[in-house]
């Protein structure tokens, strides 16, 4: 009774998540992904351009006063470009307003950031809590390079799915586990903060991310895009997120149990339980 009770925001968006293809590991997910015949079809692509090109449009007023915003608020260009891993592995540039100070490549700093992150302006603060950053990448949906849903585009590095089948996307049921990650790094010194992602959140994203993909439908990432929608400033808003019971796709949390409990995205992760996710409000 209670396994029936503990559903997925992958089982809700697109269907059950235990991909047909994985054999008896979810390591073999990674190594040969899983994809529904939606995730790579042509009317998807359709839709990506049609929607990406739309809001490019509509909003194109609003970007231009973002990136005054940015050139006038600290030194630098207004848009921020960095090699990420595509569609078959093959890397490409993203494209994201510029939120962090302009620095010389040996001042970089790591990879990860973290909430209070010294390098973030205040306009760059802004952005990032509004994610308005991310308005570029409907740029590299238009070109190809990304879809609307899908596992967000990483850095060679922390690339979990090895010659990904699908295009990253701007979002996708990580995304929304994760909507305050730099939050959970804040608790993290910042000598454990690679070693903590790499071992506790790039595994359980993968995982969301393989789960969604072999299943995904028009209606699973109309939910999401709809989901994503909702203002972050509410995302402190409980959000369910669990995997369905299933052997081939259930995330590893090894958190202690008193960490897991302060960190709001991982405790969603595992304990969704507690109540029984609804998205009548988005169906309607």
């Amino acid at each position: 009774m209670e396994s029936k009770r503990r559903s997925s925001i992958v089982s809700h968006l697109g269907g059950r998540p235990g991909p047909e293809g994985c054999g008896n590991s979810f390591e073999s997910c990674l190594v040969d992904p899983p994809r529904s015949g939606w995730t790579d079809s042509a009317a998807r692509r359709v839709v990506d351009i049609v929607f990406s090109a739309l809001l490019l449009t509509l909003l194109s007023v609003p970007m231009l006063i973002i990136a005054a915003c940015v050139r006038l608020g600290s030194k630098g260009p207004a848009i921020f470009s960095q090699e990420r891993v595509g569609l078959n592995g093959r890397p490409f540039r993203l494209f994201k307003f510029r939120s962090m100070v302009q620095r010389t490549r040996k001042d970089l700093g790591p990879d990860l950031t973290k909430d209070g992150d010294a390098r973030v302006t205040p306009t760059g603060c802004f952005l990032r809590k509004l994610k308005l950053d991310e308005l570029p990448q409907f740029y590299n949906v238009l070109r190809g390079d990304m879809s609307l849903v899908g596992p967000r585009p990483k850095l060679p590095q922390y690339s979990a799915i090895a010659n990904m089948p699908y295009r990253p996307g701007i979002t996708g049921p990580a995304t929304l586990a994760f909507r305050r990650e730099e939050e959970i790094l804040s608790s993290v010194g910042p000598e454990q903060m690679e070693d903590f992602y790499m071992e506790h959140v790039k595994p359980v994203k993968a995982r969301l991310d393989v789960c969604y993909m072999c299943k995904a439908n028009p209606l699973s990432d109309l939910r999401i895009i709809m989901m994503t929608a909702i203002p972050p400033m509410l995302s402190h808003l409980k959000l369910p997120i669990s995997l369905k019971e299933n052997p081939s796709c259930e995330p590893d949390l090894p958190l202690d149990a008193q960490d897991l409990a302060r960190q709001p995205a991982l405790t969603c992760i595992k304990r969704s339980s507690e109540r029984e996710p609804s998205f009548d409000s988005v169906d309607s």
